[in-house]
């Protein structure tokens, strides 16, 4: 499938429990199917990282791409709430939270998440439905 620019694209750790399960969660409440996914392990996501200049790139962060601008860590995780519309859009007001105290943390569950919700032998199959939002 292929992007085009005004889709936001999430890139996710695609052995990681708790990354495929954010993922699932977001799906989920898109209804409007706004935002497409690509593991950070495929070709598909490789590329894109390459394409916004992240050559050996770490797998400890989700990304988010939008348009030719790029988020990490926590600002991911706030930029999808406002994608969600209704109610989640307000969790987007956790930004006041400064950066450096949001990624603190982030980088703690991010250091421990494998340990924490476990980590699979292969990446995730998307169902039927889902496929269409999969690069």
């Amino acid at each position: 499938m292929e992007s085009n620019d005004s889709s936001p694209i999430l890139l996710f750790d695609d052995v990681c429990n708790l990354c495929n399960d954010f993922v699932k969660q977001i799906i989920t409440r898109d209804q409007k199917g706004l935002v497409r996914y690509a593991s950070l392990q495929s070709k598909a996501g490789q590329e894109l990282l390459s394409k916004m200049g992240l050559v050996d790139f770490s797998m400890d962060t989700v990304v988010l791409i939008e348009g030719k601008k790029m988020y990490t860590k926590s600002d991911v995780a706030l930029r999808i709430f406002r994608y969600l519309g209704g109610k989640w859009s307000y969790l987007y007001y956790l930004s006041i939270i400064p950066k450096f105290i949001r990624d603190s943390i982030y980088d703690l569950i991010a250091r421990n998440r494998y340990r924490w919700f476990g980590k699979r032998e292969a990446c995730m199959l998307p169902r039927p439905e889902w496929e269409d939002r999969f690069l």
